[in-house]
């Protein structure tokens, strides 16, 4: 059982707007299609890390099966997110880590990832790191100790045996930043 962990709590800046926030022309919500592409591949349940504007945030996921976690200091960066997010899902097991913001990926790169039975595995596009991350019980707690900041899980991800699980046949895997 894998808890699928959403990070959804900037500002995007560059966005003009939370990413949280964002739907797309057709009226798509961003964040509810991500919290339903991680319980489509394969999450048991899904917790949403939220921050900026999250009052709004919240009420686009009424309805839905994710739980709320509010990053106070969300602010600082994402590193402060993930560990709100994984200091939340610390009991739940393994936990998979996706963001928002990638309108490509797709409930069959969760599933892949999910299938790849490593307790520590990225999805790689074209070889390039990117998400979701699988985190394995074992690797929560530690991991949530190195982060702070704007600082995120590579460090620890590239100090570790890491399996990539190419996933470039499915998605680019790009984030998106802009309108």
């Amino acid at each position: 059982m894998t808890a699928g962990l959403l990070l959804a709590a900037g500002a995007g800046r560059r966005m003009g707007m939370p990413k949280a926030l964002v739907h797309d022309a057709d009226g798509t919500s961003w964040l509810r299609r991500s919290v339903e592409v991680l319980l489509d591949g394969g999450c048991t349940q899904v917790r949403v890390v939220l921050g900026a504007q999250a009052g709004e945030a919240r009420a686009l996921l009424t309805g839905t099966a994710a739980t709320v976690v509010v990053a106070d200091d969300w602010a600082e960066g994402m590193g402060a997110s993930l560990r709100a997010g994984l200091d939340a899902a610390a009991h739940d097991g393994d936990v998979l880590v996706s963001l928002v913001d990638l309108p490509d990926v797709g409930a069959d790169v969760i599933a892949r990832v999910l299938a790849c039975g490593a307790t520590l595995a990225r999805a790689t596009y074209d070889g390039r790191p990117g998400h979701p991350v699988l985190i394995g019980r074992d690797h929560v707690e530690p991991l949530a100790a190195t982060l702070h900041g704007d600082v995120g899980a590579k460090a620890y991800l590239e100090a570790q045996d890491t399996l990539g699980v190419e996933c470039g046949d499915l998605a680019t895997g790009r984030d998106r930043d802009r309108r």
